[in-house]
Protein backbone atom coordinates (compact mmCIF):
# COMPACT_ATOMS: atom_id res chain seq x y z
CA UNK A 1 0.00 0.00 0.00
CA UNK A 2 1.62 3.73 -0.68
CA UNK A 3 1.78 6.28 1.56
CA UNK A 4 0.99 9.91 1.63
CA UNK A 5 2.14 11.93 4.46
CA UNK A 6 -0.06 14.72 6.17
CA UNK A 7 1.46 17.23 8.84
CA UNK A 8 -0.41 20.06 9.14
CA UNK A 9 1.42 22.74 11.07
CA UNK A 10 1.20 26.09 12.43
CA UNK A 11 4.88 28.09 13.29
CA UNK A 12 6.49 24.75 13.75
CA UNK A 13 10.05 25.75 11.75
CA UNK A 14 12.00 25.09 15.28
CA UNK A 15 11.17 21.82 15.44
CA UNK A 16 9.89 20.13 12.18
CA UNK A 17 13.36 19.05 11.30
CA UNK A 18 13.42 16.75 13.54
CA UNK A 19 10.32 14.50 12.03
CA UNK A 20 11.29 15.05 8.75
CA UNK A 21 14.67 13.28 9.53
CA UNK A 22 13.15 10.95 10.69
CA UNK A 23 10.52 10.47 7.57
CA UNK A 24 13.58 10.63 5.61
CA UNK A 25 15.28 7.84 7.86
CA UNK A 26 12.85 5.15 7.35
CA UNK A 27 11.60 6.56 3.67
CA UNK A 28 10.77 4.04 0.54
CA UNK A 29 9.48 4.37 -2.23
CA UNK A 30 5.89 3.43 -1.18
CA UNK A 31 6.01 7.02 0.31
CA UNK A 32 4.63 8.85 -2.38
CA UNK A 33 4.53 12.17 -0.76
CA UNK A 34 4.77 14.39 2.47
CA UNK A 35 2.69 16.99 2.26
CA UNK A 36 3.27 19.43 5.12
CA UNK A 37 0.06 21.77 5.10
CA UNK A 38 0.46 25.02 6.58
CA UNK A 39 -1.74 27.31 8.14
CA UNK A 40 -2.97 30.28 7.14
CA UNK A 41 -2.32 32.41 9.98
CA UNK A 42 1.23 31.15 10.20
CA UNK A 43 4.39 33.82 10.41
CA UNK A 44 7.85 31.59 10.42
CA UNK A 45 8.87 30.97 6.74
CA UNK A 46 8.24 27.21 7.15
CA UNK A 47 9.34 26.69 3.77
CA UNK A 48 13.11 27.74 4.85
CA UNK A 49 13.18 24.82 6.81
CA UNK A 50 11.99 21.66 5.14
CA UNK A 51 14.73 19.78 3.35
CA UNK A 52 14.48 20.93 -0.63
CA UNK A 53 12.53 18.13 -3.08
CA UNK A 54 11.38 16.09 0.08
CA UNK A 55 8.36 17.59 1.16
CA UNK A 56 5.32 19.36 -0.97
CA UNK A 57 4.69 23.13 1.17
CA UNK A 58 1.53 24.04 0.69
CA UNK A 59 0.48 27.51 2.35
CA UNK A 60 -3.73 26.62 3.23
CA UNK A 61 -6.23 28.70 3.92
CA UNK A 62 -7.35 27.25 7.00
CA UNK A 63 -6.14 27.64 10.45
CA UNK A 64 -7.57 24.73 12.12
CA UNK A 65 -5.80 20.69 11.90
CA UNK A 66 -8.86 19.44 11.36
CA UNK A 67 -9.53 21.70 8.30
CA UNK A 68 -5.53 21.42 7.22
CA UNK A 69 -6.13 17.52 7.53
CA UNK A 70 -9.17 17.39 5.09
CA UNK A 71 -7.22 19.67 2.67
CA UNK A 72 -4.23 17.25 2.56
CA UNK A 73 -6.24 14.33 2.28
CA UNK A 74 -8.35 15.51 -0.77
CA UNK A 75 -4.78 16.19 -2.37
CA UNK A 76 -3.23 13.07 -1.53
CA UNK A 77 -2.30 10.39 -3.83
CA UNK A 78 -1.55 7.29 -1.43
CA UNK A 79 -3.61 4.42 -0.61
CA UNK A 80 -2.88 5.23 2.73
CA UNK A 81 -3.38 8.67 4.99
CA UNK A 82 -0.76 9.47 7.53
CA UNK A 83 -1.05 11.84 9.67
CA UNK A 84 1.85 13.00 12.12
CA UNK A 85 1.65 16.19 14.21
CA UNK A 86 5.26 18.53 13.71
CA UNK A 87 6.28 17.92 17.01
CA UNK A 88 7.07 13.64 16.62
CA UNK A 89 9.45 11.85 15.62
CA UNK A 90 9.19 8.06 13.60
CA UNK A 91 10.85 5.09 14.47
CA UNK A 92 12.34 3.97 11.07
CA UNK A 93 10.62 1.21 10.57
CA UNK A 94 7.49 3.37 10.12
CA UNK A 95 6.66 1.85 6.48
CA UNK A 96 6.48 -1.60 7.52
CA UNK A 97 4.52 -0.73 9.97
CA UNK A 98 1.90 0.73 8.67
CA UNK A 99 1.26 -2.07 5.95
CA UNK A 100 1.84 -4.82 8.13
CA UNK A 101 -0.81 -3.37 10.66
CA UNK A 102 -3.22 -2.28 7.90
CA UNK A 103 -3.42 -5.97 6.20
CA UNK A 104 -5.32 -6.84 9.32
CA UNK A 105 -7.35 -3.30 10.34
CA UNK A 106 -8.37 -0.27 8.97
CA UNK A 107 -6.80 2.27 11.01
CA UNK A 108 -4.20 2.70 13.63
CA UNK A 109 -1.37 5.24 15.30
CA UNK A 110 1.22 4.28 17.42
CA UNK A 111 2.12 4.24 21.46
CA UNK A 112 3.69 7.20 22.07
CA UNK A 113 6.78 8.54 24.55
CA UNK A 114 6.58 11.74 25.54
CA UNK A 115 10.56 13.02 25.49
CA UNK A 116 11.57 13.54 29.07
CA UNK A 117 12.86 11.66 31.95
CA UNK A 118 9.72 12.69 34.25
CA UNK A 119 8.24 9.74 35.98
CA UNK A 120 5.09 11.20 35.34
CA UNK A 121 5.14 11.60 31.85
CA UNK A 122 6.30 8.11 31.71
CA UNK A 123 3.28 6.98 33.33
CA UNK A 124 1.35 9.38 30.73
CA UNK A 125 3.45 7.94 27.70
CA UNK A 126 2.82 4.23 29.39
CA UNK A 127 -1.10 4.58 29.17
CA UNK A 128 -0.63 4.84 25.00
CA UNK A 129 -0.92 1.38 24.31
CA UNK A 130 -4.28 0.87 25.91
CA UNK A 131 -7.78 1.17 23.66
CA UNK A 132 -9.16 3.20 25.29
CA UNK A 133 -10.63 6.64 23.71
CA UNK A 134 -9.51 8.69 26.58
CA UNK A 135 -5.88 6.93 25.57
CA UNK A 136 -5.20 8.09 22.29
CA UNK A 137 -4.78 11.10 20.54
CA UNK A 138 -3.19 13.28 17.43
CA UNK A 139 0.46 12.90 18.83
CA UNK A 140 0.59 9.42 18.52
CA UNK A 141 -0.07 9.84 14.78
CA UNK A 142 -2.84 8.14 13.00
CA UNK A 143 -3.01 6.03 9.69
CA UNK A 144 -5.83 4.78 8.16
CA UNK A 145 -6.86 3.84 4.64
CA UNK A 146 -8.33 6.30 2.35
CA UNK A 147 -11.58 4.65 1.63
CA UNK A 148 -12.26 4.32 5.20
CA UNK A 149 -11.39 8.05 5.48
CA UNK A 150 -13.75 8.88 2.96
CA UNK A 151 -16.56 6.85 4.51
CA UNK A 152 -16.10 8.35 7.85
CA UNK A 153 -16.86 11.83 6.50
CA UNK A 154 -12.82 13.13 6.92
CA UNK A 155 -12.18 15.02 10.08
CA UNK A 156 -15.48 16.85 11.35
CA UNK A 157 -14.09 20.72 11.10
CA UNK A 158 -15.88 21.95 13.66
CA UNK A 159 -13.46 20.35 16.12
CA UNK A 160 -11.41 23.08 16.33
CA UNK A 161 -10.19 21.16 19.44
CA UNK A 162 -10.34 17.30 19.57
CA UNK A 163 -10.76 16.57 16.06
CA UNK A 164 -9.08 13.04 16.60
CA UNK A 165 -11.32 11.88 19.77
CA UNK A 166 -14.53 12.29 17.47
CA UNK A 167 -12.86 11.00 14.15
CA UNK A 168 -12.20 8.01 16.06
CA UNK A 169 -15.30 7.76 17.90
CA UNK A 170 -16.94 7.68 14.47
CA UNK A 171 -15.30 4.55 13.13
CA UNK A 172 -15.51 2.63 16.63
CA UNK A 173 -17.81 -0.31 16.17
CA UNK A 174 -17.68 0.07 12.28
CA UNK A 175 -14.13 -0.54 11.71
CA UNK A 176 -10.89 -2.35 12.49
CA UNK A 177 -8.23 -0.23 14.68
CA UNK A 178 -4.79 -1.45 15.70
CA UNK A 179 -2.23 -0.15 17.79
CA UNK A 180 1.63 -0.60 16.81
CA UNK A 181 3.52 -1.96 19.91
CA UNK A 182 6.36 0.84 18.96
CA UNK A 183 6.25 4.16 20.25
CA UNK A 184 7.04 7.56 18.39
CA UNK A 185 8.81 10.20 20.47
CA UNK A 186 6.95 13.61 21.12
CA UNK A 187 8.13 16.71 21.99
CA UNK A 188 7.39 17.70 26.24
CA UNK A 189 7.26 21.52 25.03
CA UNK A 190 3.58 21.68 26.31
CA UNK A 191 5.19 20.37 29.67
CA UNK A 192 7.83 22.82 29.62
CA UNK A 193 5.82 25.96 29.54
CA UNK A 194 2.67 24.38 32.21
CA UNK A 195 3.23 22.26 35.40
CA UNK A 196 2.03 18.46 35.27
CA UNK A 197 -0.87 18.61 37.11
CA UNK A 198 -2.41 21.80 35.40
CA UNK A 199 -2.43 19.91 32.24
CA UNK A 200 -3.84 16.81 33.46
CA UNK A 201 -6.66 18.95 34.82
CA UNK A 202 -7.33 20.71 31.41
CA UNK A 203 -7.16 17.47 29.75
CA UNK A 204 -9.57 16.31 32.27
CA UNK A 205 -11.86 19.13 31.60
CA UNK A 206 -11.73 18.29 27.77
CA UNK A 207 -12.22 15.09 27.62
CA UNK A 208 -14.94 15.55 30.24
CA UNK A 209 -16.84 18.19 28.36
CA UNK A 210 -16.55 16.14 24.78
CA UNK A 211 -18.47 13.20 26.37
CA UNK A 212 -20.61 14.82 27.99
CA UNK A 213 -21.94 16.29 24.24
CA UNK A 214 -23.55 19.18 25.79
CA UNK A 215 -21.05 21.41 24.83
CA UNK A 216 -19.60 22.65 21.47
CA UNK A 217 -16.23 22.37 20.18
CA UNK A 218 -15.46 25.86 20.66
CA UNK A 219 -16.57 26.28 24.15
CA UNK A 220 -14.26 22.91 24.93
CA UNK A 221 -11.49 24.70 23.30
CA UNK A 222 -11.95 28.18 25.49
CA UNK A 223 -12.29 26.04 28.87
CA UNK A 224 -9.06 24.08 27.88
CA UNK A 225 -6.95 27.32 26.49
CA UNK A 226 -8.06 29.25 29.50
CA UNK A 227 -6.47 26.76 32.16
CA UNK A 228 -3.12 26.57 30.72
CA UNK A 229 -3.36 30.30 29.54
CA UNK A 230 -2.73 29.83 25.67
CA UNK A 231 -3.20 31.75 22.98
CA UNK A 232 -4.35 29.91 20.54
Amino acid sequence: MTISIIIPTYNESKLIHHLMSSILNGKTDDIVEVLVIDSVNSSDNLVDALPENDAKYIKSNFCSRASQMNYGANLAKGEVLFFVHADTVLPQTYVADIQNMLSTYDLGCYRATIDSSNFLLKINSYFTRFHFLWCRGGDQTLFVKKSVFHELGHYDEKFVIMEEYDFLRKAKGKYKFGIIKKSVIVSARKYENNKFWKIQWANFMAMRMFFNGGYSPNEIKDKYTQILNLEY
